[in-house]
């Protein structure tokens, strides 16, 4: 019982131990911070704040410490964390993740969506890099990187909403990523830019990436492509800033980019690009059609396939609910910024874990009208629990719980997505 729920726990333990040994590289004051043999250490800190759901700082400390006389207080908890820096719970993140044994692959390729979201703060005026007139909202930008067979977070950057610029973000954790797996990285609208194309495909990575369809401004405008239906098209350019009359004269070869234009492999040794992809339209309605540009193969991927490939980028969306809702990234415990990018991968190595252990039980399919899968966000509460268990009490079988909590498939189902700006949770209004 529990025998792989306790190799994770163990594994992300270890880590936070190795973190404690050597303090110094994640704490502000190097040789002074934790130095003290203190009821909140290093540790006890960065496990408190990873099991940390939306209920106020207090209670969650009750929590976790087993409503003990001698629980901490909120004020003690802050000024401990205030202590820590946030790169430690990043740093934590990539170690924790990276070596995932056996990971699902697609064809042999791990399959990684990058997308953003935004998440709502408290409202500060004072602060103008995340507020929002329009919205009278300040807002940070989350930008993951999310393995779509395996479940899991790989990476993230925050930006403050105003300087968000989801291309650069993705060009970092490309060039960042200790996955030396084939990849296939699937976008949607947005990261259409060269210079994203180029650091995929330095890294030896695939991908495929959904753009604005025909007639609109964008990548495809100055290309020679049909003017309606579907079609599969070889596109080969040399990219370059140079704008001699030779290059103004052959449109059909060089694609001159401008110095507003984004591009880190051009400068004055380097003055030509020469870059290859596909332009792929296929319809998806009676009335509709998208487009995609990938440097997959024709011969090995098919308009059909790549069309089924690029609907799996759904489950990057999907996991942004169950991270904001169900793991509780919308319920913040502080106004500080470097706070709020503590949780915020608090909360990612928190999804992660109960994903290691949700993936793992295995739900038997009787004969019934539907398939069933694991309640996730039940699941998620169960893991959270075993991850905090207070002075060596007995866990619960946590896979039996897990198992016996499911939901009923039901595929195909849509319904209009609608997008709005919710408010941030007010600190005196918690989960219960």
């Amino acid at each position: 019982m529990n025998e792989y729920p306790n190799a994770v726990k163990e594994r992300l333990s270890a880590l936070i131990r190795e973190l404690s040994a050597s303090p110094e590289l994640f704490v502000k004051n190097p040789g002074k911070d934790f130095t003290r043999n203190r009821k909140l250490s290093f540790g006890t800190v960065m496990h408190l704040l990873i099991s940390m759901g939306g209920n106020s700082i207090y209670k969650e400390l009750l929590e976790a410490q087993g409503y003990d006389v001698s629980t901490a207080t909120a004020s003690a908890f802050v000024q401990q964390r205030d202590k820590i820096l946030p790169c430690a719970f990043e740093f934590l993140l990539h170690q924790f993740t990276h070596p995932f044994p056996n990971p699902k692959t697609y064809r042999g390729y791990r399959l990684l969506a990058g997308d953003g979201t935004d998440l709502r703060i408290a409202t500060n005026p004072d602060h103008p890099d995340t507020y929002l007139p329009s919205h009278e909202a300040n807002l940070l930008h989350l930008n993951a990187l999310y393995d779509l067979c395996n479940k899991l977070y790989v990476d993230g950057v925050i930006q403050p909403r105003k300087c968000e610029n989801e291309n650069t973000a993705l060009a970092q954790m490309v060039d960042r990523s200790q996955i030396e797996d084939p990849a296939i990285i699937i976008a949607d609208r947005g990261f259409e830019c060269y210079n994203t194309f180029a650091h995929i495909e330095q890294k030896g990575w695939k991908y495929l990436i959904r753009v604005k369809d025909l007639g609109s401004s964008g990548i495809l405008s100055g290309l020679t492509l049909p003017h309606d239906g579907a079609f599969d098209i070889c596109v080969k350019r040399i990219l370059t800033r140079k704008q001699t009359n030779e290059i103004k004269a052959h449109p059909e070869i060089y694609q001159y980019l401008n110095r507003k234009s984004p591009f880190d492999f051009l400068d004055l040794n380097h003055l030509f690009y020469p870059i290859s992809f596909r332009i792929v339209r296929f319809k998806i309605t009676d009335a509709s059609y998208e487009t995609v540009i990938t440097n997959l193969e024709e011969q090995h991927f098919t308009p059909h396939e790549l069309k089924a490939l690029y609907q799996m980028r759904w489950g990057i969306e999907t996991s942004f609910r169950e991270l904001k809702y169900a793991i509780g990234l919308v319920n913040f415990h502080s106004k500080k910024p470097e706070y709020i990018v503590q949780e915020v991968f608090s909360r990612i190595i928190m999804y992660n874990f109960s994903e290691m252990i949700t993936s793992h039980v295995v739900i038997s399919q009787t004969h019934t009208h539907h398939a069933y899968q694991v309640n996730f966000t039940v699941a998620i509460h169960i893991c959270r629990h075993f991850l905090r268990l207070w002075n060596n009490a007995p866990p619960p079988d946590v896979e039996a719980l897990i198992r016996k909590n499911i939901l009923p498939v039901r595929p195909d189902r849509n319904a209009k997505r609608k997008t709005r700006y919710g408010m941030a949770v007010s600190f005196l209004y918690r989960v219960a």
